[in-house]
C-alpha cells in the first residue's frame, strides 16, 4: 500500500515544535515521518537547525509512526561509527520503526570542522565505506576497521534495536543511483524522476522501497502561500551543483536574491488552497514509480495544513489508489 508521510523541516522549526508537528501528523492521518538532518539552515530566514538525534528520540515517545532521516551525511562532519550508534539508539526509541536515510551531503553542513570538501566521486566512495562500517557495527560484534577513509578500533554497540535500521540512500546521477541499488535498502528522491527510479530498480534495487519528498505551502489564498514560500524557501528554485558546494546560509541568500523570483518558487512549490493541485503534485511522484511520498508544509500555519490534508487531500489520494 502506498504510504503518505509528513516531512519535518528542522531548518524551519525548533525542536519542541517539531515534536508537536509529529504528533499532529499522526492525528491528521499521515502514515510516516521524514526529518531533515542539518547543521545550518539553507537561509537565515528559515531560522533553525536542531540536533536531529535528540528530536527523533522525543518523537519516538509521542508517536507510533515510522521515522526516517532525509537525509544524514555519515562521512565528514560525524564519523560513521558515531552515526551508527545514533541510528541504533533512534531505532530502539521509535516504536514505529526507524530508517537511516543517507547521502553525500552538502558543504553547507559538512565544512564546519575545516576539512576540505571532497569532489563528488570521493564523496560517493566515502559514503559506500561509511555504510559498510555502520552495518558492521549494527551486527553487535566488536569491530576493527581500517579502510581508505575510516578507522574503527575495537568498537562495539551495546544498545541495538531488534533489527538493524534499513539504509535508504539519496541519489541523483547514474553513479550514485548504481551505488544506492547495490549498497542501500531503498532510494530517496526529492523530485519525480522516473529515469532514476527505473535505473535503481534495473541495477539491483528491484523490490526495494523508493521514497520521495516535496514541499508545498498551504494558505487560505494562493498569493499568501507564494509569498511565504518565496520568503522561506527560495533555494527550492536553485538547480545544478550550487546547493552542494555553497558553505554558508549567506551564500544561499546572495544567490537567491540575485536569481530567484516568486514565480520561480511557485513553479517548484505547490502553493495555495486547491486540493487538486496538491494531489497532482503528489501523483507525479507516484507516476514516477515512488512508493512513499512525504510532504513538507512551508511556513508557520502547520495546523491549517494538517486540517486541509486530513479533510481534502489524503482522502482524495487514498480514494484514487
Amino acid at each position: 500500500m502506498t504510504r503518505f508521510g509528513y516531512f519535518l523541516a528542522t531548518e524551519e522549526h525548533g525542536p519542541e515544535e517539531l515534536v508537536r508537528q509529529a504528533g499532529a501528523a499522526q492525528e491528521a492521518g499521515f502514515d510516516a515521518l521524514w526529518i531533515s538532518d542539518h547543521y545550518h539552515p539553507w537561509l537565515g530566514a528559515q531560522g533553525q537547525s536542531s540536533f536531529v538525534w535528540s528530536v527523533i528520540g522525543a518523537i519516538g515517545q509521542v508517536t507510533s509512526l515510522p521515522v526516517a532521516t532525509a537525509v544524514t551525511c555519515p562521512t565528514t562532519r560525524i564519523h560513521p561509527a558515531i552515526v551508527a550508534q545514533a541510528a541504533a539508539t533512534a531505532a530502539a526509541m521509535t516504536p514505529g520503526g526507524f530508517s537511516l536515510g543517507v547521502g553525500t551531503g552538502e558543504a553547507l553542513n559538512e565544512h564546519i570542522l575545516g576539512d576540505p570538501w571532497p569532489h563528488a566521486a570521493r564523496r560517493l566512495a566515502m559514503l559506500e565505506e561509511a555504510i559498510e562500517v555502520m552495518r558492521e557495527l549494527w551486527s553487535g560484534r566488536t569491530v576493527s576497521h581500517h579502510g581508505e577513509f575510516y578507522t574503527v578500533d575495537t568498537a562495539r554497540l551495546y544498545t541495538l534495536p531488534e533489527e538493524p535500521p534499513p539504509v535508504l540512500m539519496s541519489a541523483f546521477g547514474p553513479k550514485a543511483t548504481a551505488l544506492a541499488a547495490r549498497a542501500a535498502d531503498g532510494l530517496v528522491q526529492v523530485a519525480p524522476a522516473p529515469e532514476t527510479v527505473d535505473r535503481f530498480r534495473r541495477e539491483g534495487g528491484a523490490g526495494k522501497p523508493v521514497q520521495g519528498g516535496l514541499k508545498v505551502c498551504w494558505a487560505p489564498n494562493e498569493q499568501d502561500a507564494v509569498r511565504t514560500a518565496y520568503e522561506r524557501w527560495p533555494n527550492e528554485a536553485l538547480s545544478g551543483e550550487a546547493p552542494q558546494v555553497l558553505p554558508s546560509p549567506r551564500h544561499f541568500e546572495q544567490l537567491t536574491q540575485g536569481l530567484v523570483t516568486p514565480e520561480m518558487v511557485a513553479d517548484e512549490v505547490t502553493c495555495g488552497p486547491d486540493p487538486e493541485r496538491h494531489v497532482a503534485a503528489i501523483e507525479a511522484y507516484l507516476e514516477a514509480g515512488v512508493d512513499e511520498v512525504y510532504v513538507c508544509q512551508v511556513g508557520d500555519d502547520q495546523d491549517g495544513f494538517f486540517g486541509f490534508y486530513s479533510e481534502e487531500v489524503l482522502p482524495r489520494l487514498r480514494g484514487a489508489r
